[in-house]
């Protein structure tokens, strides 16, 4: 695929985009993290607090899918390279006929590709999911406190 100009212009604000969301996405798994010990710091280990333990576990995969997300499209950037060098006439692996190279350089982009935007799709989810799961502690939580509370006290 050869971009010029407008399109070119368009593929990396596209790109720049992704990247910002991906890092956004990072950023906001680890300040989850960081709220979620920060909640519980001083607080007795029990039951209760599996939901968030749950919340806590999902937006650490979150950040592990945003950091596995930014690696399979830095793989992918590198891998369109190789296929611009090919398509320009480079041929770096003597004995296998240019046309073998070209497709298996393209299955290779588009697999990593495929990775990226895998890990990508489930960054969002994991995040998404630990936020349910913390809301759902503090429903818990707060529905305790109010069951636990003597009357006249």
């Amino acid at each position: 695929m050869k971009f010029d100009g407008a399109k070119a212009e368009l593929y990396k604000a596209h790109q720049t985009g992704l990247e910002k969301y991906t890092y956004f996405l990072l950023a906001a798994a680890g300040a989850a993290i960081g709220f979620a010990v920060q909640k519980t710091e001083g607080l007795r280990l029990t039951w209760w607090l599996l939901p968030v333990a749950l919340a806590t576990l999902t937006w650490a995969l979150s950040f592990v899918c945003g950091c596995k997300n930014i690696s399979y499209t830095n793989v992918t950037l590198n891998s369109n390279m190789e296929l611009i060098d090919l398509q320009n006439g480079h041929h770096p692996v003597p004995g296998i006929p240019h046309d073998v190279l070209v497709q298996l350089t393209r299955e290779k982009t588009h697999k990593h590709a495929d990775r990226a935007h895998s890990y990508g799709v489930w960054q969002f989810r994991f995040l998404i999911l630990g936020a349910a799961f913390f809301i759902a502690w503090r429903v818990v939580e707060m529905a305790r406190l109010t069951l636990c509370v003597q009357p006249g006290n």
